[in-house]
């Protein structure tokens, strides 16, 4: 695909082609809305040349959420939060994309023209489209997680695996030995969902190592699916006395249930996990966790994408968070249900 196909699609010249990517010359809107649909169609992607020089910076970044048509979670926006604020002292404008495929429009806008310096992508999964297609592009780009091959760009990611590791770690010291993990939904997963890809497979691997059982359940972002997810646990699995979450909006419907079973924590049932300081905080009683440190993902973030876009040509650079446990009051001895 090249810049002459474009321009017979169009019925135009690749002289309009090029003006319409870089923005050099003005031509009408209209025909500038028409190469840029074509080029969503056929996939283009124009060269450095074909763009405007990175060296004629815009101050302007972009920030690829999920889509719009899904509801937030608070961490997610915590996330979102604390690259606006970091890009705001850095003297940068943030554009938001919400963008859950590497092939539809918005991201396809995000990829081509001169109007951004650089790129944040979150929400990353294991084998993700929208970084290849990133790299081919020669943008500017960091991300706020890592697919499961990530040494060639810059990025910043929680150290999933290890935090829920630690989690069974904590619980088993306390004489847990039956004990569930609320992960991410099951559309997260088949999607390819890295955190909680990690989340699986270091509950598995942890709970095994310690000589606990282990139980999965996955479960959507929302109260309701937590009050439903946990029922299932307690109907299904009366023995368990403990649970790990990396769900922290199931938290409020997972702790609706436990009252309701009469299951007082800690006292007869504890539970941890990671989540967003706020929502561990608001739990009753105040949830043991590793507080997820959104605001130094999201500043190292837009660190790393100035240090991307004032060199371009050097090594990337990688950050692998592991914040300590908060030892509130949700987790203690494990005591032996009927």
């Amino acid at each position: 695909m090249n810049i002459a196909e474009v321009a017979r699609r169009c019925g135009v010249s690749r002289s309009t082609v090029s003006y319409a990517l870089s923005g050099k010359r003005s031509i009408s809107e209209a025909t500038r809305q028409r190469v840029l649909d074509v080029v969503d169609e056929l996939g283009y992607h124009p060269g450095p040349k074909a763009r405007s020089p990175r060296k004629q910076r815009t101050g302007a970044v972009g920030l690829v959420i999920p889509p719009a048509a899904r509801q937030l979670t608070a961490m997610q926006l915590d996330f979102i939060g604390a690259v606006m604020d970091a890009a705001a002292c850095a003297d940068l404008d943030v554009m938001l994309s919400p963008s859950g495929d590497g092939h539809d429009s918005s991201f396809g806008r995000i990829m081509r023209g001169p109007h951004l310096d650089g790129v944040i992508l979150m929400e990353i999964r294991l084998s993700d489209p929208r970084v290849e297609r990133l790299q081919h592009a020669r943008i500017p780009f960091v991300t706020i997680g890592r697919t499961d091959r990530p040494g060639s760009w810059s990025w910043v990611d929680l150290d999933t695996a290890t935090l829920v590791s630690r989690c069974v770690d904590h619980l088993a010291d306390l004489g847990h030995r039956r004990i569930a993990l609320i992960n991410r939904s099951t559309g997260l997963l088949m999607a390819g969902y890295a955190p909680a890809h990690r989340a699986r497979e270091s509950f598995v691997e942890a709970t095994a190592r310690r000589g606990a059982e282990g139980f999965e359940f996955c479960c959507a972002d929302e109260e309701q699916a937590g009050e439903s997810c946990a029922e299932r646990l307690l109907d299904n699995h009366p023995q368990v006395t403990a649970i790990v979450t990396v769900n922290e909006a199931a938290l409020p419907g997972i702790q609706r249930v436990l009252e309701r079973a009469g299951l007082e924590v800690p006292g007869r049932f504890s539970i941890t996990g990671l989540v967003a300081r706020q929502w561990a905080e608001q739990f009753h009683p105040r949830l043991t966790a590793f507080d997820v440190p959104a605001a130094e993902l999201g500043t190292t973030a837009v660190k790393l994408l100035r240090e991307r876009i004032a060199r371009p040509g050097t090594a990337p650079t990688h950050a692998l968070l592991t914040p300590p446990i908060s030892l509130r009051d949700s987790t203690g001895p494990a005591v032996a249900r009927r």
